[in-house]
């Protein structure tokens, strides 16, 4: 099994990290030419493209200047997201074990980096997947990337001898992926709780719940992505009859 999660706008280079080990992103040097294509932008080019406020495109203007492939300052990818996903995996609290676990069978789609393990060094940036950014030879994203990022999947999904791959990212980070040149089967689990008399999908809830899951998967040593239907955390629980080969429905009524 091979478990995919979107990154954080939210960044922690502040607290210590509980684990000392680290590897090197793959692909760094596509990750450079992406800065060298930021750095021609103004503050306000990049508040326009980004959709940010001021100081916010002043700060990752700033970031674009320092960023280097170096690893000094830099910290690993599972410690330095903080967003919702990342609230529900606590990665700090986990033990090396689990953070093992993850490191194999666990990876990061980023707009930045491409394709990232938990212990890849990154540095403070902000560039979402999404964003229409133009290159050479390609008109945003999605295109600079191409085939490259399914590549390096089907890589760690033939080095840890994956049946599956589950799909914990958000709709943006997935559709860097083409499902058909996998040599697995893809399931999403979908995470629904009870409002207004109906089960719907809140987004905060729903981002929390996948890093819960991704973390119930690292914590127990899950390589059978079937063994994720016994995920139980918080309320949720595996619905059967609202769920298809695919899509894996998990509800709570709080």
């Amino acid at each position: 099994m091979l478990i995919v999660l979107s990154p954080a706008k939210s960044l922690d280079f502040e607290s210590r990290p509980t684990t000392k080990l680290t590897t090197t992103p793959d692909m760094l040097e596509r990750s450079g030419a992406l800065i060298d294509v930021l750095r021609g932008y103004s503050p306000g080019q990049i508040a326009d493209l980004m959709k940010l406020s001021d100081p916010l495109a002043m700060l990752n203007v700033a970031r674009y200047a320092t960023w280097s492939p170096e690893p000094k300052d830099a910290r690993q990818a599972i410690m330095a997201f903080n967003g919702d996903v990342y609230h529900g995996f606590d990665a700090r609290t986990l033990k090396p074990k689990a953070l093992a676990f993850a490191q194999t069978h666990m990876r990061i789609l980023s707009g930045l980096y491409g394709v990232l393990r938990p212990f890849d060094l990154i540095h403070p940036h902000r560039l979402e997947m999404g964003t229409r950014l133009p290159t050479a030879g390609a008109k945003d994203l999605y295109s600079f990337w191409g085939d490259s990022v399914t590549e390096r999947l089907n890589e760690a999904i033939a080095a840890n001898g994956a049946e599956t791959l589950v799909n914990l990212a958000s709709e943006e980070y997935f559709k860097s992926v083409r499902p058909k040149l996998l040599p697995v089967p893809v399931v999403n689990p979908v995470f629904e709780d009870w409002k207004d008399g109906k089960y719907k999908i809140i987004s905060f809830y729903a981002k929390r719940a996948r890093g819960m899951m991704a973390r119930y998967a690292a914590e127990k040593g899950i390589v059978d992505a079937q063994k994720l239907k016994r995920f139980k955390v918080d309320g949720y629980a595996f619905s059967k009859r609202d769920s298809t080969d695919s899509d894996w429905v998990f509800r709570r009524k709080l």
